[in-house]
């Protein structure tokens, strides 16, 4: 019992996250700001890159593993891999790029698709870059009516100021906790109904 319980915990304290979106668009920045604090503005990722770091949510201390996925939009079956692995997204466009945020439309549907089986699937789309707004090509009203639509939060960040990236990367983890609690009750309330059953025997 003791053994379940602290599985149960671990499991909890542990949320994967993905990094998702067109090359260019602040992926890396986003992360590295969020693990370092600090602006890396000339990144040139190859591959994926795997991050983790301890945070405290909501009073409670978790682990985040986060995967960029920077280099790797061209591979539909490393892509696959990575959004199976997953159990929440953030979904990142550039304000100044209006290409990318059309792409987020292609990256959800192939999230949806290797996800078929899950209900809910924690996904914020994070409009990038807020610091340029003199370059914006994507209307803050463009894309939160799209994250309307996909019933998801759509949050601007800036990698360069640090604006709002705590807040997508926490706001997506007590998503993706939320949903884990969740289905740890269904869990239980399906293995008692097994118990009552077996009584019945």
């Amino acid at each position: 019992m003791a053994a379940s319980k602290s599985k149960n915990q671990s499991s909890l304290g542990l949320h994967k996250v993905i990094m998702v979106g067109s090359g260019g668009v602040g992926k890396s920045a986003l992360t590295l700001q969020f693990m370092y604090d600090e602006f890396v503005e000339d990144y040139e990722p190859t591959k994926a890159d795997s991050y983790r770091k301890k945070v405290v949510l909501d009073g409670d201390e978790v682990q985040i593993d986060i995967l960029d996925t920077a280099g790797q939009e061209d591979y539909a079956a490393i892509r696959d891999n990575y959004f199976r692995s997953g159990e929440g997204f953030l979904l990142v466009f550039s304000i100044t790029e209006h290409e990318s945020f059309t792409a987020t439309s292609e990256f959800r549907e192939q999230i949806l698709r290797v996800k078929a089986e899950d209900d809910t699937i924690p996904l914020l789309v994070v409009g990038n870059k807020s610091d340029l707004e003199g370059h914006r090509q994507v209307t803050s009203d463009e894309a939160r009516r799209k994250a309307e639509e996909w019933g998801v939060q759509y949050v601007e960040t800036s990698a360069k100021t640090r604006a709002n990236v705590d807040k997508v990367f926490f706001d997506l983890m007590r998503e993706v906790g939320g949903k884990k609690k969740a289905e740890n009750k269904e869990g239980r309330k399906d293995g008692e109904r097994k118990k009552k059953r077996c009584c019945i025997l």
